[in-house]
């Protein structure tokens, strides 16, 4: 989980000790701070035309504990244009805190929301947020332990309905924004009935997701057997697996994409933390290796948004500077690519 020095203690002792409320009115003094400048990124959902910022959030690491943070993290998310929020109901509290803190500042509707559940028992991989540079767990986003495996606190192992109505309640909404099958675990079994809420208005659009380059091939499958509204995929500049086949092949189906560990792949975190950015960086509006790896990701014609794990004010801060500005073209994205292989 995410640490912040202050006084020479983390931020759970702070909130132990009772300084909580100090630490919130700081983080909330500081959310009133001026917008960036720069025109919001947007992109269109291919089944309906809804546009959605580029940069969102994922919340592997949210906890109900942590609620004195999440609520000033969640308003200035808001307050910078954001609105892409993915969840899971394995996720811990995830789904709790995301709920409860939304009510508290009355921004549900403002928000997309996009949780998961399953059919039945799945293979576990490496948490899908995508860490920081320098920081986190390599390959995975905050609160999953390296190499993948369970998150701690992991959720109710509940299945199909029941799963969907407890994230209904978690979540404290009638409806959900994107419903996914998470890591495709019992897709056949559900899409009946995915399709079912999705006629009867309880979710909007249906997803399937994957965060592990072995399972690109049954995510095809996937695309090309279900009527999927979304996918949610792994990549990034330090792992283009997908851009092979499965963002070709999100194109050729009209299916939006989801990108989740955007900061992973090939030791991203070590050689990010030792190595300068390139000095041309600056004139596509990047000033740290987050907003590099950021900016690559969603500049790919198929990537609808992506959603980097953070509990870090100053994290979320710095990656939503990436969905600002000028995107990538092809020819920078090459080039890009070229001095991040150079320095790997």
């Amino acid at each position: 989980m995410d640490t912040t020095h202050r006084a020479g203690m983390t931020r759970r002792q702070l909130l132990q000790s009772g300084l909580a409320a100090g630490v919130a009115a700081a983080l909330a003094s500081r959310a009133h701070a001026q917008t960036p400048a720069g025109t919001l990124l947007t992109k269109p959902i291919p089944v309906s035309g809804q546009r959605l910022p580029v940069i969102g959030i994922g919340t592997n690491a949210f906890r109900v504990s942590n609620l004195e943070v999440l609520r000033p993290l969640l308003s200035r998310f808001h307050e910078l244009g954001a609105q892409v929020i993915d969840t899971a109901a394995m996720y811990g509290d995830s789904e709790t805190a995301i709920g409860q803190a939304l009510a508290d500042i009355g921004l549900r509707k403002q928000m997309f929301i996009a949780t998961k559940l399953t059919g039945g028992p799945m293979r576990m991989g490496p948490p899908p947020g995508g860490g920081r540079p320098g920081g986190g767990p390599p390959g995975g986003g905050p609160g999953g332990p390296p190499g993948g495996g369970p998150p701690p606190n992991m959720g109710p192992q509940l299945y199909g309905a029941e799963s969907f109505e407890h994230s209904l309640k978690a979540l404290q909404t009638d409806y959900i924004d994107l419903l996914q099958v998470h890591n495709m675990a019992g897709i056949d079994i559900l899409m009946p009935q995915l399709l079912e809420w999705k006629k009867a208005g309880r979710i909007r659009y249906i997803g399937a997701t994957t965060s592990q380059s072995e399972d690109h091939a049954r995510l095809l499958e996937c695309m090309q057997k279900y009527p999927l509204d979304f996918i949610q995929v792994n990549y990034s500049i330090g792992n283009r697996d997908a851009a092979a086949q499965v963002l070709p092949a999100a194109i050729s189906h009209k299916i939006a994409v989801l990108i989740n560990v955007p900061l992973g792949g090939r030791g991203g975190e070590n050689l990010a933390a030792s190595h300068p950015l390139p000095p041309w960086a600056a004139t596509l509006g990047i000033a740290s290796w987050a907003q590099f790896m950021l900016k690559y990701v969603v500049s790919h014609p198929a990537v609808t948004a992506t959603i980097p794990g953070s509990t870090k004010l100053e994290h979320l801060e710095d990656n939503q500077l990436a969905a600002r500005g000028a995107l990538p073209d092809a020819a920078t994205r090459l080039k890009m690519e070229a001095y991040w292989d150079a320095q790997a």
